[in-house]
């Protein structure tokens, strides 16, 4: 089985430093650097879909662009990429989700997948207009996505629950094919949803232990409910043609985080009801020492970034062993980001991928047995 990579749409600004934000903390100045505008995430997503990544996430929250729309515009101007849209169930009905999903299908060809995100930070939520808490939202979620499901298998939706009330609720056109739904979250909240709905149960990138015992968690949940998810993470990747090279710039990124945006940073994400986010920052500690919490896995982004925190750092060969160690565990796709998102996707297509493809482990999903460029970009290597 070939491993899946996708790649990311900054949607809340790129910078050859790491922009910060999400989880109810601000993106940080970095992120006016390169603004998102629909052109430059063009150039992201076409050079994603050239180098074999086969969908590419958007994020979603008050401090980026909404996925929705943006991911619309950018598909026009590709071919075959996938757009991993991220939403939060409280803010549409699941009948007006499942008719965009299904309307989405159609201009596109079939490139939408949903990353489902039921929001762990009460106090966004409420300037959304939603006032449930953390446990209640999960449980919404779960009442969404099985309305959302059985409109997609064209059955007439009749449901009074806890929180959603339909009646009469059917589509006229269905999806084709229907959208896989990606699902990620630490609590046992998150795990009874995603044992029952998730196509793709996502982790954020914790070393390799801990995300094994992930895996063995949400499997045995979904083998209850005689289900059998795959199972992806979400990453950043710096990698160069040395190790040197590539710690160079992992330290470069970090001198770049000055002292005052840290604490504000950390002070905001201590408040988060994430678990998963909880778990993250416990990996630095708020500090700047001991950030190599298991080889080649760097948590330096996490003290100015809310979300993912951890990156890949090596030599190709060594983020290819990564990526073969999490695929040993039983992850199958990857999603992955770097700053800047477009110079760092041709730093790992063109690096790490010939590697994972001499090793076979990956193919290019387009081209078929074609060789990819195995050369380092030339007109990167001079300005990151």
């Amino acid at each position: 089985m070939s491993l899946t990579f996708h790649w990311f749409l900054p949607t809340n600004g790129d910078s050859r430093h790491v922009v910060g934000g999400g989880h109810g903390t601000p993106v940080t100045a970095a992120g006016g650097d390169r603004p998102p505008t629909v052109g430059y995430l063009s150039q992201i997503a076409r050079a994603a879909e050239d180098l074999g990544f086969v969908g590419a996430l958007t994020p979603t929250g008050a401090w980026c662009e909404d996925a929705w729309l943006t991911t619309a515009m950018v598909s026009q101007r590709t071919e075959r990429l996938k757009f991993l849209v991220a939403f939060r169930p409280g803010f549409l009905s699941p009948t007006f989700a499942a008719q965009m999903a299904s309307t989405y299908q159609r201009h596109t060809g079939g490139r939408l997948l949903l990353n489902v995100v039921t929001g762990g930070e009460s106090r966004e939520q409420r300037a959304y207009g939603d006032f449930l808490d953390k446990d209640a939202r999960y449980a919404r979620t779960g009442e969404f996505l099985g309305i959302v499901r059985d409109l997609w298998d064209g059955r007439t939706v009749n449901l009074t629950g806890d929180h959603l009330r339909v009646a009469e609720a059917k589509l006229t056109r269905l999806p084709d094919p229907v959208p896989e739904v990606y699902f990620g979250g630490s609590s046992p909240a998150a795990g009874a949803v995603a044992a029952r709905h998730a196509d793709v149960y996502l982790t954020w990138g914790e070393p390799p232990a801990a995300v094994a015992e992930k895996i063995a968690w949400v499997r045995g949940l979904a083998a209850r409910q005689g289900r059998s998810p795959r199972f992806g993470i979400r990453l950043h990747v710096i990698t160069r043609d040395t190790a040197e090279q590539a710690w160079a710039e992992a330290g470069r990124l970090l001198d770049g985080f000055d002292d005052d945006t840290v604490r504000a940073v950390q002070e905001g994400l201590g408040r988060s009801e994430s678990e998963g986010q909880q778990r993250m920052l416990a990996l630095h500690g708020g500090g700047r020492d001991g950030l190599e919490i298991h080889p080649n896995l760097w948590a330096g982004i996490g003290l100015v970034r809310g979300g993912a925190g951890t990156a890949l750092v090596g030599s190709h060969a060594e983020v290819a062993d990564r990526i073969a160690e999490y695929h040993a565990l039983g992850i199958d796709e990857f999603i992955l980001s770097g700053y800047p998102h477009l110079e760092e996707a041709y730093w790992f297509g063109e690096g790490v991928l010939p590697v994972l493809r001499r090793r076979g482990l990956w193919s290019h999903p387009f081209r078929g047995d074609e060789r990819i460029a195995e050369h380092t970009p030339l007109a990167v290597s001079g300005s990151s």
